[in-house]
């Protein structure tokens, strides 16, 4: 039995036309003789069928989709023709229009998740309802009965003309606690008493991070679940659970719609923004379709992929805009405005001729195709602006520029720590983040930006804690930069993690103790010795490449130069404060890994209510789309 995907009902079946190389018209032929008509076609129907309450199929009631070929012409689809049979599980659901294209509803992730919001939604209403007391952050609004509630609560649905969702990966609980101390330390204060911008958001909750098939997720899996309502695999992207990690055969039929995506179609701008590679699972996530999350470019791709018609990351997101055009008949969008992060590698071709004046590497590209998508993207846009360096940054003119392709590393962008270093001088996540947001607020209809600070995960890997507690406090100063630059009445900010890392924050130091120092206990200016006598560090990893005392190294991917070197070391003469310590680590492993813990939501703006409790990853979707209206904005677009 076919699995219907409602997201993929109104594919347009638009016409395939032949491609070729054109030579000289020949002389014309002779005309030959006229062909015999052909035989009348038969007819495709598809009859939908209302389930009651108690049907095998759905339990709950919904519809039953039939479909096939009209053989015998009578008008009516005989259970002989029936060639394809599915179910849409919703209650209350009789029919299934062409209005509802844009959502799964026969995806029990998705319907589960517009459950949770229906629920943080009474939650909210719940405690709003009684007397509940207004502070600087939090505005209550004083309503005379139930009714006038829930008419509020209705009317704050599409109020978000903007949206942003900040994703800080791997920043687990642990990452946000110890960079908020560390970077209390460096304002003077004890540490503790500190807050990030993001804490003093109004709303917060947790995220459960597990893949459909993992109960450790990976990037690409999480953050597809936020960016589509709906949970899938490990290191697929922009699928269902449907597929099957790559095999480039399963992607037709899976392929999920993004808020992005909803955005464009919408009349947004839209804007990408990564610390990391720009073709990376997080920022991939948001327009790419893939069956592995490896295939950045075409080198990366098996030949059976390629021969199959499958494309690399990077030319999907050159060519998003006639994708998604291909994708729905009549569709007109105008493509993705802001672009920023690393990753120039996947874009450029394997011969140095094509190397940027930075460039890394003897031959900076990997393309195979011998393909330069730098120069088609220009090709396409004549009004973007491409970008490679600090210089080219700090030239863009944000109100007159209407879009920005900003390509700043050959592989992942640089460290925060190590941004300095950085032959042509890299612009920090902040300065990207309110870039984008003033060339992509020329657009009144709104936009919807996702920045990634990519590279606290990677620190983590590394075993680093100063490189990964450095960049979420970058992550924290783009985070406010962007708050600076919006407004609370029309723009939803959400700030979240996509999992966290087995990071750990130990030992009994006292208040104020350095945060990347030795423990020293309550009463004591003593280092805290373990039962074998050495001192020990609060921060430490339970995986690993373990202990390296690289001193002043701000690289933090230096650590991968030797083989692990895990359990306990004498630190009692090291230094643990310094760029290149990274701390000791119990299981040897070539990289530390990700946890399978529950990680932050923090968020404030129109629908930022809904963020409370403990949810499924996939309600940021469905919280983004309550404030925004993205698929009735979308659909109606598309009417």
């Amino acid at each position: 039995m076919n699995v219907f995907k409602l997201s993929l009902i109104a594919v347009a079946i638009a016409g395939l036309s032949a491609c070729s190389l054109e030579g000289d018209d020949g002389q014309d032929g002779v005309d030959g003789a006229a062909g015999a008509d052909g035989s009348n076609g038969v007819n495709s129907l598809t009859v939908q069928t209302e389930l009651a309450v108690g049907d095998a199929n759905c339990p709950n009631s919904g519809v039953r989709i039939d479909s096939g070929l009209d053989n015998d012409s009578d008008g009516t689809l005989a259970e002989a023709e029936i060639t394809s049979t599915s179910f849409v599980c919703v209650p209350g659901v009789d029919s299934v229009g062409s209005s509802e294209i844009l959502t799964s509803l026969n995806n029990d992730w998705f319907v589960d998740g517009q459950a949770e919001v229906e629920n943080n939604k009474s939650v909210w209403m719940n405690a709003t309802s009684g007397n509940a007391a207004s502070s600087s952050s939090v505005s209550v609004a004083t309503v005379s009965s139930q009714q006038e509630l829930d008419a509020m609560v209705q009317n704050l649905r599409g109020t978000a003309k903007n949206v942003i969702l900040f994703v800080g990966d791997g920043m687990g609980i642990s990452t946000v606690t110890a960079a908020r101390i560390l970077d209390g330390q460096m304002k003077g204060l004890e540490g503790e008493e500190n807050q990030l911008s993001f804490d003093a958001f109004p709303f917060s909750g947790l995220s459960k991070t597990y893949n459909v098939d993992a109960q450790t997720p990976d990037s690409a899996g999480t953050m597809t679940a936020m960016m589509s309502g709906i949970k899938t695999d490990v290191g697929v992207i922009g699928v269902d659970e449907d597929i099957e990690r790559g095999d480039c055969s399963t992607v037709a039929g899976n392929e999920l719609v993004t808020a992005l995506e909803l955005a464009e179609i919408a009349g947004k701008s839209t804007g990408i923004i990564s610390t990391a590679r720009i073709t990376h699972a997080t920022p991939a996530a948001t327009y790419a379709k893939s069956a592995d999350r490896n295939w950045e470019d075409i080198s990366d791709m098996p030949e059976a992929a390629v021969t199959a018609g499958c494309s690399d990351i990077a030319d999907q997101l050159i060519n998003f805009e006639a994708n998604l055009e291909a994708k729905f008949d009549g569709l007109d969008v105008d493509g993705i405005e802001v672009v920023m992060g690393g990753g120039r590698r996947h874009f450029l071709p394997r011969d140095p001729a094509f190397n940027s004046p930075d460039a890394a590497s003897s031959t900076e590209g990997d393309r195979t195709d011998g393909r330069d998508l730098t120069a088609e993207w220009q090709s396409l846009y004549t009004n973007g602006v491409y970008v490679f360096d600090q210089s080219g940054f700090d030239g863009l003119d944000t109100e007159t520029t209407e879009r920005v392709f900003g390509l700043f590393n050959e592989s992942h962008m640089q460290y925060e720590a190590d941004r300095g270093n950085d032959i042509a001088g890299e612009p920090s996540v902040a300065e990207m983040t309110s870039a984008a947001i003033k060339v992509l607020d020329n657009n009144d209809e709104g936009f919807f930006l996702m920045v990634e600070s990519g590279r606290i995960d990677h620190a983590h890997h590394a075993g680093n804690a100063y490189g990964a507690l450095h960049d979420t406090i970058a992550f924290a100063e783009a985070v406010a930069a962007a708050d600076e630059l919006t407004n609370d009445e029309d723009t939803l900010i959400i700030v979240t993690a996509d999992h966290g890392h087995v990071f750990t924050i130990a030992g009994y130091p006292k208040r104020g103790n350095p945060i990347l120092g030795k423990v020293v206990n309550v009463g004591s200016d003593e280092a805290a010795t373990a039962a074998d006598g050495t001192p020990y560090t609060t921060l430490g990893y339970t995986n690993g490449l373990g202990y390296r005392n690289l001193g002043d190294v701000t690289n933090s991917d230096a650590s991968y130069l030797a083989a692990p070197d895990t359990g306990r070391k004498d630190i009692t003469d090291v230094d643990t404060t310094t760029p290149g310590y990274h701390q000791e680590a119990l299981v040897p492993l070539g990289s530390e890994t990700h946890s399978g813990e529950d990680v932050g939501i923090y968020a404030k703006g129109p629908g930022a209510f809904l963020v409370n409790g403990t949810n499924e990853q996939s309600i940021i979707f469905h919280v983004m789309d309550f404030a925004g209206d993205y698929v009735s904005q979308a659909e109606s677009a598309m009417e």
